[in-house]
Order: structure tokens, then sequence, then C-alpha cells
């Protein structure tokens, strides 16, 4: 296994253990600092290993940062539609 790979497994290993910790702010800060480390590490997987395995990265840690990933769908779709 490559190192990008072990790095995405320790990701999410990681994500996990602080999905389980209480969190005062409904986990946004921990979720903030998850993507600015998930974003590099997503494209250091890419690039050792291709879009495939990139894209299955990016499914996974989608489905594991759902909330943020709902609100920027909103979001974006707020804005084509005219800000309704």
């Amino acid at each position: 296994m490559s190192t990008s790979l072990i790095l995405a497994a320790m990701w999410a290993v990681v994500a996990n253990i602080l999905a389980m910790m209480p969190s005062r702010d409904n986990h946004w800060t921990r979720a903030y600092v998850l993507i600015a480390v998930g974003v590099p590490i997503l494209g250091y997987v890419t690039y050792e290993n291709g879009p495939l395995a990139g894209f299955l990265v990016l499914l996974a840690g989608a489905s594991m940062l759902r909330w943020p990933v709902i609100y920027l769908s909103r979001w974006v779709k707020g804005i084509f539609s005219g800000g309704r």
C-alpha cells in the first residue's frame, strides 16, 4: 500500500475517533480541521494512485463529512437559483 493511502486511512480513523468525542459546537471546528488536512491528502492520493483512487477517497471523505457537503450543496443551489 502506498504512503498516500496509508495517510488517507489514518485520516479516516482520526475522523471516526473525533466523531465519537463530545463537542459543544456540533463538531464543526473538527470538521474544518479535517477538511484542511484532508484536501492535501486527497491531492496526494490522486497524484500517487490516479484519479479513480482519488475519487474513491473523495467519496469516503464526503460520506464522513456529509453535513459540510450538504450545506455546500445548498449554498451552491441558492446561488444558481437566484438566492431563494
